[in-house]
């Protein structure tokens, strides 16, 4: 049994113990099941709350998997993405695809700062053309992360422990070639949606260069004139194909 987990058990179970002393213990609250109604059912609340707290707490130190804790919930905030991508570091089939998509994660904070700063110069952030690009970022924002999201379900599901086996077997020519195939091409199925995801990804970024490009050339933005952008048009184009297809 692992030392942390010993270490839990050994203090929920002192926990409750020391509760009951204390409570039950002529020299300190010294209560008496019997002395009185009160008493009796305070008494008989707290073996109860032991009972359960005893045995539900050590059901689930016990039989909890560990690796079932480390299982980060996919969350919205960015730091829990990139947590989320580093824990498939170890995965050696999409290191290098982690990698990449942790760099582009830093690149999007990076290109959507400076196309908010460079706006903030040309527009007060409670003018409604600032506000209107505003909302188009975050919708990219949406987009690229919705996409990081889909990779971390395809990573989770991907088990390169029998990737690597079945790979190894083809070698010895230990199954039938059918087999084989169907496989592998399961597994290739996963490898194809991460690269397409990535990829995808590093359009939307190539877009936000683009506007980025457009904006930083323009010496005044008249308001209406944003949304007439080679770059904006495109970037409304990809928040309603995506739209269209969470749909």
């Amino acid at each position: 049994m692992e030392r942390e987990k010993l270490i839990k058990l050994l203090g929920l179970n002192s926990g409750i113990a020391a509760a009951n002393i204390i409570t039950f213990s002529p020299g300190l609250v010294g209560i008496v099941i019997g002395a009185s109604a009160l008493a009796t059912a305070f008494g008989v609340t707290i073996i109860f709350l032991s009972g359960v707290g005893l045995i539900y707490g050590n059901y689930k130190l016990l039989t909890v998997p560990e690796n079932e804790k480390e299982i980060l919930p996919i969350k919205r905030t960015v730091i829990d993405y990139i947590e989320a991508l580093k824990i498939h570091r170890g995965l050696k089939t999409f290191e290098e695809t982690v990698d990449l998509l942790l760099d582009q994660i830093e690149r999007l904070q990076k290109k959507n700062k400076i196309i908010r700063d460079i706006l903030l110069q040309k527009f007060s952030a409670s003018e409604i053309s600032y506000k209107k690009f505003d909302a188009v970022i975050d919708d990219v924002e949406d987009i690229f992360f919705m996409n990081i999201r889909s990779i971390l379900n395809k990573l989770d599901a991907f088990d390169e422990g029998d990737y690597n086996f079945i790979r190894k077997k083809h070698e010895a020519g230990v199954f039938s070639q059918q087999f084989m195939e169907e496989k592998f091409e399961v597994y290739g199925e996963y490898i194809t949606f991460v690269k397409a995801a990535t990829e995808d990804n590093e359009q939307i970024l190539l877009k936000l260069d683009k506007l980025l490009l457009e904006i930083s050339d323009l010496n005044c933005i008249e308001g209406g004139q944003l949304e007439q952008m080679a770059g904006m048009i495109e970037i409304d184009n990809l928040i309603k194909q995506a739209k269209n297809y969470k749909n």
